[in-house]
């Protein structure tokens, strides 16, 4: 039967490539292959012992019925009371929406926000899913290329520059998945200023990652006062709680977005897993500071950042910047363009991802995924041994080709 009859909506979506490239890793596994899968975001770290045995009581207490579309109001209080311990900002329960994983509360605001033809900036690299969601609202994606040797950071001028009358929604991550880049306070400040000449754009602000910062101190855009009610907040516990298979994300906005979000979720999917909600509870009232599963989580992915960079740049035509947070790498792959090694030719670093996995049995992410398709995605979230000899691998892959 011919595919003709799916909507046209499904047809122009595409598939993952993160997602994509673990599925192939997975798919090559079970032939038999020793394959090191550096192209999945989750954090090889279990979730801490305080947060389990809170879902094991809520299980006991029978919390096994539909909760609040938005959440449970506790959970909701305690999401505020964590913004304002860790963000200094200032939320109430009903600004904020609990969503099954933060990819659903991303969803949520773009398309709560989006008409057909509105444009979205949306500074290169890029996760993966806001190009696809930007286009599932029927909206344009303006594309803000950046450089690693600005550490993939976009600047306000570039942003004014992009600007236009159709201009409805600024939309990026920091630290940011895929390139690790965080923006400081004063970077973030003539963001802002740039937004202030600009009162009909709106900005969401992906902090998933914000726990897994190097700097010792995360900054949120959402603290400028001037722009604040135009910020919507998407977080979540998969990254800093290690939490991924408990699918729990969330946003905080002005009310008026709070609450289309909500109906929309009540069209969806309804409120997310309870057990998940009140483990989450007791996730949010933990103080980053002074939890040791978070502080020795962070040591070890900086570790790992900076023996991977140290093994990287041995290796000649990979050029690699030093990420401030994720546990990411987006090193520049472009010198290896025009090679080839048997019938393996690289004009792109989906080729060359496609070479390494083939070859080498280690599945990483093009950068085409992200809009940058002279890189390649590497995550340290694997053992250091792992990491070690995924790199050695690629090394020897790569000095087979001329």
């Amino acid at each position: 039967m011919e595919n003709n009859f799916l909507s046209d909506r499904i047809n122009a979506l595409a598939e993952s490539e993160t997602l994509a490239m673990t599925r192939r890793s997975r798919e090559l596994k079970a032939q038999g292959f020793d394959v090191i899968n550096l192209s999945i975001g989750e954090p090889d770290f279990n979730t801490p012992e305080h947060v389990k045995d809170a879902a094991k009581e809520a299980i006991d207490q029978n919390f096994s019925h539909y909760p609040p579309v938005p959440g449970y109001p506790e959970l909701r209080e305690a999401i505020a009371l964590k913004l304002k311990r860790d963000n200094n900002l200032d939320y109430k329960a009903d600004q904020i929406v609990v969503s099954t994983g933060a990819k659903q509360a991303l969803a949520n605001a773009i398309l709560c926000l989006l008409n057909p033809g509105d444009e979205v900036i949306v500074p290169a690299p890029f996760w993966v899913s806001y190009k696809e969601l930007i286009k599932l609202a029927e909206a344009k994606a303006v594309y803000i290329n950046t450089t690693i040797a600005s550490d993939y950071k976009v600047t306000p001028s570039q942003i004014e520059a992009a600007i236009t009358p159709s201009t409805k929604l600024f939309i990026f991550n920091s630290p940011c998945n895929p390139s690790g880049t965080v923006y400081t306070h004063e970077e973030l400040k003539a963001f802002a200023e740039v937004f202030e000449r600009h009162p009909n754009i709106f900005i969401i602000s992906d902090e998933i990652y914000e726990y897994i910062n190097f700097t010792g101190k995360h900054y949120s855009i959402a603290s400028f006062g001037s722009i604040h009610d135009r910020v919507i907040i998407i977080n979540g516990l998969s990254k800093g709680f290690a939490m991924t298979g408990w699918r729990l994300g969330y946003l905080a906005a002005c009310r008026e977005i709070a609450k289309a979000c909500d109906k929309l979720q009540g069209q969806f999917t309804s409120g997310t897993c309870s057990i998940s909600q009140r483990a989450a509870i007791t996730a949010m009232k933990t103080d980053p500071a002074e939890s040791e599963d978070i502080k020795s989580m962070i040591h070890a992915f900086k570790y790992r950042r900076d023996l991977a960079i140290s093994m990287l740049k041995q290796i000649p035509g990979i050029t690699v910047n030093v990420p401030d947070g994720a546990f990411y790498l987006f090193p520049e792959i472009s010198q290896y363009f025009g090679k080839s090694n048997g019938s393996h030719v690289i004009n792109s670093g989906a080729d060359l991802c496609d070479y390494i996995l083939d070859t080498a049995y280690v599945a990483l992410v093009p950068g085409s995924a992200f809009g940058t398709p002279n890189c390649i995605r590497i995550s340290y979230a694997t053992s250091e041994d792992n990491l070690q000899e995924a790199i050695r691998r690629i090394e020897t892959a790569l000095s087979k080709l001329s």
